[in-house]
């Protein structure tokens, strides 16, 4: 006869003993090791044995109601009882859940693998972000080499985790005794100038003479570290007394200035007073050759203490090769000539044809830099002609330009009404279109040239789209060759066959990543300074010609860059250790990767963050910081600009181009590529001389479009005011302002007339 249990005893569990007695309810324990078993949990056992391991729920589908449709799965109670009774229940219910999260990340990196962009396996483990392949010996070296070319004329501190142990001779830097004394076995933290006396200028308008500015000194300098003393963000400064400084320092309040005192703090541009023993000064034998005096210490201790090089990378072998440092010139010395280490280039980028945003940005140029068009002749004593070129890049960005697409291009420039007034002999010398090829441009840089064909184009702080492929199989017909492959989209809207952002839900992302890759690109091999096509010039930029370093600005709140406006040296060092550090880490040049390279490698002085306030000063109150005291005009967004609210839209035809951040060197608009700057009269508007493209761009808007009151419009039918806007955005005065320019209405912002 079967007995069962009434009575507490030790129960095991696992084969092991719980440690304390485990008492029953007063029902029968069954025990398998026993003769006397239950029969209810035999029957139990029995039937979770003799279970499905697959099941399947039966779903109803909308409008089949008699065929149900069966999804199968594992049976998850066949499934626990497997594993607890193979394993115990502890071990057996952890190893459940470590398969479940097994198979949920098997799902995730097919998902990864198969239905996104990347089409890459995810790593189990967070990448290793370090992106460091430089040694302490070259970033020394990237140093002395900038700052012996002078492209170092700042105090700021050069980082102690370089290890100098010398000061370096700085020719950008007037000579001045040393602000601390570095005690035995610390490092050197400041360069030692040996360049010329600076002389600060009080820039004013002159009495009956206030109506406009006058232009900047010619070879004059400013000096950032002024600038950052009464810009920087981090320093709690505000955009509103920055824009104060910058205006008044420049005389850009002419006539407006109210009395405040002495404000000599407040000066911040600067002409260099060269003598004999400062004409050329570099510190070095002109005879010998350069060579980089190794300060590395050699006292047994790791040389590179304290750098984390990149995982999975060797570090770049041989050092780093430079060339002679650069002489250096003071600006103010022979303004006139063009420096060639140091051309006075802008470089903007744009995919597809010409819209309002280039014309405008082209515009802005016109009214606002030293070119030369109030003369008929440019003066040869004038000072350096700065140049814009505008990059075209033809097709989508992940195609290569067909053997014809140089003639194409032309031919689309003459026949676009935003572009070709720009083709007129008067812009020519001043004035440039240049189409870009990636594969040219790539292999025009040394250090990119024998290896940028394995890696990824298209990567943006590390997200890759892989399109790549179409672009290096191309590689193997040469842009010489009448084979060469043709972009043959085969949907518009699709992201690799973009070209150009035509709306929010359109836009462009590959042209966009690659332009990230383009800035560093152009001014590596041809010098400058890059802006993105969404901005507008406020402001000649004779003074930061002057100042030869290279910088970004900052990212709002952020420190971190952002290369919407970026100057970088011709063949420099710092551009050598960009791209080399940047090709070891897939080609990554986005914005946000770049302050990680030149953190890492303590190099951060040497590409200046400049505050937005210069570039972008709408950035930090669109973001909700500084609205107590915001600059002119008060901007909460972006798209303000253009579609200004009706509670301020009086003030962009009161104040007009004077009111609009005054001080500010430009402008950024942050994309709205595809909002008209002009809705009610969204043509160039610049004369009789270009009238041909007026007629073509409103031909192209009437097109299909049922016109006033029935009748057809007449190619010379006078604009009505009733057909115009009450309140007109800034965005739209700005364009007519410079267009009045053009036409030869009213000056340019420095009382300058256009002459044909």
């Amino acid at each position: 006869m079967a007995t069962s249990a009434y009575f507490p005893k030790p129960q095991r569990q696992n084969g092991h003993h719980r440690g304390r007695l485990s008492f029953s309810n007063a029902l029968p324990v069954y025990s398998p090791s026993s003769s006397s078993s239950s029969a209810v949990q035999e029957k139990y056992a029995s039937i979770a044995n003799k279970s499905p391991w697959i099941v399947f729920v039966s779903l109803r589908l909308p409008g089949f109601p008699a065929y149900p449709f069966r999804v199968y799965f594992i049976n998850p109670r066949r499934l626990h009882h497997f594993s607890t009774t193979r394993f115990g229940r502890k071990r057996g219910s952890l190893l459940l859940c470590i398969s479940f999260i097994v198979l949920l990340f098997f799902v995730f990196a097919l998902t990864k693998r198969f239905g996104s962009h990347a089409k890459r396996w995810p790593t189990p483990f967070p990448r290793d972000r370090r992106t460091l392949v430089y040694k302490r010996e070259d970033l020394q070296r990237i140093w002395q080499w900038e700052v012996t070319s002078g492209h170092y004329p700042s105090r700021q501190r050069v980082p102690e985790q370089v290890r100098l142990k010398e000061a370096i001779p700085n020719p950008a830097l007037p000579p001045r005794r040393p602000t601390t004394v570095p005690s035995p076995g610390s490092y050197v933290t400041e360069t030692r100038g040996i360049g010329s006396k600076r002389i600060y200028l009080d820039i004013q308008s002159a009495p009956e003479n206030v109506a406009y500015p006058p232009r900047p000194v010619p070879g004059s300098v400013a000096d950032l570290d002024i600038v950052m003393d009464h810009c920087d963000f981090s320093e709690k400064k505000v955009v509103r007394d920055c824009l104060e400084v910058l205006r008044v320092g420049a005389g850009l309040d002419n006539g407006k200035r109210v009395r405040r005192g002495k404000m000599d703090d407040w000066k911040y541009i600067y002409i260099e007073q060269p003598d004999n023993s400062t004409l050329v000064a570099r510190g070095l034998d002109e005879e010998d050759d350069y060579e980089h005096k190794g300060t590395v210490a050699d006292d047994g201790t790791d040389p590179d203490a304290g750098l984390t090089k990149k995982w999975g990378v060797e570090w770049e072998a041989p050092p780093i090769i430079l060339p002679k440092p650069i002489d250096y010139h003071p600006a103010s010395i022979a303004p006139s000539q063009c420096d060639p280490d140091h051309p006075r280039i802008f470089h903007m980028f744009w995919t597809g044809p010409i819209t309002d945003k280039p014309y405008l940005a082209i515009l802005s140029f016109l009214f606002t830099q030293n070119t030369g068009l109030h003369t008929k002749e440019y003066p040869v004593d004038g000072v350096c002609r700065p140049q814009f070129w505008l990059w075209l890049n033809p097709g989508p960005a992940a195609t290569v330009p067909n053997p014809t697409a140089l003639q194409e291009m032309f031919a689309q420039l003459k026949s676009n009404p935003w572009a070709s007034p720009f083709l007129h002999p008067r812009f020519k010398d001043i004035i440039h279109f240049k189409m870009w090829n990636t594969t040219e441009q790539l292999d025009g840089v040394p250090e990119l040239k024998d290896e940028w064909r394995s890696r990824d184009l298209f990567n943006s702080g590390g997200y890759v789209i892989p399109v790549p492929s179409k672009l290096k199989e191309n590689q193997a017909t040469t842009d010489n060759s009448t084979d060469a492959p043709k972009a043959t989209p085969t949907n518009a809207d699709d992201m690799v066959n973009r070209t150009g952002s035509k709306s929010l839900s359109t836009y462009d992302r590959l042209s966009v990543i690659l332009s990230d890759m383009a800035r560093f690109i152009l001014c590596h091999r041809f010098g400058g300074i890059y802006l993105d096509a969404d901005t507008i010039f406020l402001r000649d930029w004779e003074e930061l010609w002057g100042w030869k370093g290279a910088f970004a600005y900052r990212w709002s709140r952020l420190e971190k860059y952002n290369t919407a406006v970026l100057r970088l040296n011709k063949n420099s060092a710092l551009g050598k250790f960009l791209f080399r550090t940047a090709l070891k880490n897939n080609m990554d040049f986005h914005p946000m990767t770049v302050s990680k390279y030149t953190k890492e490698a303590q190099l951060e002085g040497l590409l200046m963050r400049l505050p937005d306030a210069l570039f972008d000063s709408a950035w930090l109150i669109t973001e909700d910081h500084q609205h107590m005291r915001p600059p002119q005009p008060f901007f909460t967004s972006f798209l303000q600009f253009f579609d200004t609210p009706s509670t301020d839209s009086a003030s962009p035809q009161v104040s007009g181009f004077e009111g609009f951040f005054r001080g500010a060197y430009s402008y950024h608009f942050h994309n709205f590529w595809w909002k008209p700057f002009d809705p009610a009269r969204n043509w160039p508007d610049l004369g009789p001389r270009f009238i041909a493209a007026e007629r073509q761009a409103r031909r192209a808007l009437r097109d299909g479009v049922t016109t006033r009151e029935g009748h057809a419009d007449s190619e010379d039918e006078e604009d009505r005011v009733e057909d115009d806007r009450r309140d007109l955005d800034w965005a739209t005065v700005l364009k007519r302002t410079f267009e009045a320019y053009i036409r030869g209405e009213r000056p340019n912002m420095y009382g300058e007339m256009l002459r044909w």
